[in-house]
């Protein structure tokens, strides 16, 4: 897919390092100069090719002429009302809303959750983003973009952007090569330079791409969308076990510890009176038995296209409990900025319908 293009500009975050210094070395300067821009984009996270005053004047008027900096415009901020939780709608150059959401957490950790897609194709019935439908992907500028626009909003609070979280709007593998680059991009030590095994990449279950990222070399952690335990009940939550049951799900995943020698996370929502029963949660132990994996259980976040509620305390402790027994780490992720639409795609939805 081309990435995007407004008014004949190309958004210069869709340039890979080699491509920006093929281009700026195309231009006659020395590569240096394509090393000094990299770390204005990435590590000073500039705002304006004027603010580059390292770079030749000549040189700035150039980028300024050819290319844009930056695509993404912030149209709605908000924030929970315990101040941990800020969510921001972004517009993209064709039209298309997104959503980020910078989570704080106790001590330094600063988490960007970040979208890889302009709606979702997988089609999760209780996803607000699912229940909007596939618009395009995401080109990887867009998704480091996104991190970026956290990042300047911490910093102009003294703050560091510590983790990366793709468990945004869309499925991640579903475009696999522009989410791959962009966190080749996130690790860059001269750019927003975020530790491996502080970024997470979520998907719901695409095998062959679990088993291609297991190849990768990356410690980047794995999330894995379960939220059933057998093929039946999983295909009515989530289409895609149609195509990829959970035998070869868990094959999958086997493969990618094997490889990688990293713990593997199980995310599962908690519904109330249909997957926080005793009986599921007993089938989750011995799925997972013996596996090198973690369980993060969440209570549903309400949508309006789903029925469904969220199960109680009560329920996500004796769940959590029985999980445990099966010698399976098991922790209650807790739910963030539900008075602010922070599920994925809530925010978007609301703006899109005029709210």
């Amino acid at each position: 897919m081309a990435e995007p293009v407004e008014n004949g500009k190309q958004n210069i975050y869709d340039l890979s390092k080699d491509a920006l210094t093929g281009l700026i070395t195309g231009w006659g300067y020395p590569r240096y100069r394509a090393d000094q821009l990299w770390t204005w984009l990435y590590r000073n996270k500039a705002t304006s090719f004027d603010e580059m005053h390292t770079l030749p004047r000549d040189l700035r008027a150039r980028l300024e002429a050819e290319l844009r900096l930056g695509s993404l415009e912030v149209v709605r901020e908000v924030r929970s009302s315990d101040g941990e939780t800020k969510k921001f709608a972004l517009r993209l150059a064709d039209g298309q809303v997104i959503e980020t959401v910078l989570m704080r957490y106790e001590g330094v950790r600063r988490t960007a959750c970040i979208s890889s897609q302009a709606g979702c194709a997988m089609g999760c019935v209780f996803c607000a983003t699912g229940q909007m439908g596939f618009a395009r992907h995401l080109s990887a500028g867009e998704i480091v973009e996104q991190a970026l626009t956290v990042a300047r909003d911490l910093e102009a609070q003294g703050e560091r952007l510590s983790n990366v979280v793709m468990m945004g709007m869309g499925e991640p593998f579903h475009n696999y090569d522009n989410v791959l680059e962009a966190v080749r991009r996130l690790m860059d030590e001269d750019g927003l330079n975020i530790g491996q095994r502080h970024i997470t990449v979520s998907t719901v279950g695409l095998v062959p791409a679990i088993r291609r990222f297991a190849d990768e070399g990356l410690q980047v952690r794995l999330a894995i969308s379960l939220h059933a335990a057998t093929d039946e009940e999983r295909s009515a939550l989530l289409p895609v076990n149609r195509r990829y049951p959970i035998k070869d799900l868990i094959d999958a995943v086997q493969y990618y510890i094997e490889r990688t020698n990293r713990r593997v996370t199980f995310e599962w929502t908690l519904i109330a009176y249909q997957n926080d029963t005793p009986e599921e949660a007993h089938k989750l132990g011995r799925l997972l038995q013996g596996m090198l994996v973690h369980v993060n259980v969440i209570p549903l976040n309400p949508t309006e296209g789903y029925s469904g509620a969220p199960s109680d305390p009560a329920r996500v402790q004796q769940f959590v409990r029985i999980v445990e027994g099966y010698g399976v780490p098991t922790t209650v992720r807790i739910r963030r900025g539900i008075d602010v639409n922070a599920g994925c795609g809530q925010l978007s939805t609301a703006i899109q319908r005029g709210r």
